[in-house]
């Protein structure tokens, strides 16, 4: 399986999501996105995406003043 690390840090809704799109596209189902943010927005944004598009939201958590989502990509 593969990991794959998207840094969205300072950026603003909706670029968080968009680079989190994007990366996703062309990834197998099961590879894993891990996204890293300083918006609070994403902790709601990403998994509103996840769910329109079949992915899952496998992690949410908050370090050091930034905010990660881990998702696996969903069956297209």
């Amino acid at each position: 399986m593969s990991r794959v690390i998207v840094d969205a840090r300072r950026l603003l809704c909706p670029m968080p999501v968009i680079r989190v799109q994007d990366r996703a596209k062309g990834l197998a189902p099961g590879a894993v996105i891990e996204a890293v943010c300083t918006d609070p927005g994403v902790l709601n944004d990403i998994p509103a995406w996840c769910r329109i598009n079949g992915h899952k939201v496998l992690e949410t958590r908050n370090e050091n003043d930034e905010y990660i989502v881990v998702l696996e990509i969903g069956e297209e």
